[in-house]
C-alpha cells in the first residue's frame, strides 16, 4: 500500500468520529427534551449541563477533523 492510499484510509478512519458525535448529540438533546417535558421547572437548571455536554461532544468531532487534516498533509 502506498502512502497516498494509506493516508486516505487514515483520513476515513479519523472522520469516523463524526458518526459518533451525531449519535451523541441526538441522544443528549433527546434525553433533554424528555426530561424537560417530565419536569418543566428543571429546565433552567438542566439546560446549562446540556449545552456543556454538547460542547464536549462537538469537541470530539473537531479533534477528528484536525487529525484528518494532519493526515491529509502528511500523505502523498
Amino acid at each position: 500500500m502506498d502512502s497516498l492510499s494509506a493516508s486516505l484510509v487514515g483520513m476515513g478512519l479519523a472522520a469516523a468520529g463524526f458518526a459518533g458525535t451525531g449519535v451523541g448529540l441526538g441522544y443528549i438533546f433527546g434525553k433533554a427534551i424528555e426530561s424537560f417535558s417530565r419536569q418543566p421547572s428543571a429546565e433552567s437548571s438542566l439546560s446549562k449541563y446540556v449545552w456543556i455536554g454538547a460542547a464536549f461532544v462537538e469537541a470530539v468531532a473537531l479533534y477528528g477533523l484536525v487529525v484528518a487534516f494532519i493526515i491529509m498533509g502528511k500523505g502523498g
